[in-house]
């Protein structure tokens, strides 16, 4: 498991509050930090993935197992 500075939990949530939350976490964060996300809703795969794209920060590591979905996202400079 990649080290991280901070965790969002969204599960429960759907879309599009798991990225909106998450959105704003990583607003507050510093370049570089990690922030380590649990979801339940399948389309934060999709929207994780383009949010990063967009937004230059780096996605490294996704794992899905048993419905619950985490990610580890590197904010960009």
């Amino acid at each position: 498991m990649p080290e991280f500075d901070c965790c969002v939990d969204a599960a429960g949530l759907l879309c599009p509050e798991p990225l909106m939350i998450v959105r704003n976490r990583v607003r507050d964060m510093a370049a570089g930090e990690v922030v380590r996300i649990l979801a339940t809703d399948p389309s934060t795969e999709r929207d994780f993935t383009n949010f990063c794209r967009f937004m230059g920060h780096a996605l490294i590591e996704r794992r899905v197992a048993d419905g619950r979905f985490e990610f580890w996202i590197r904010k960009g400079g």
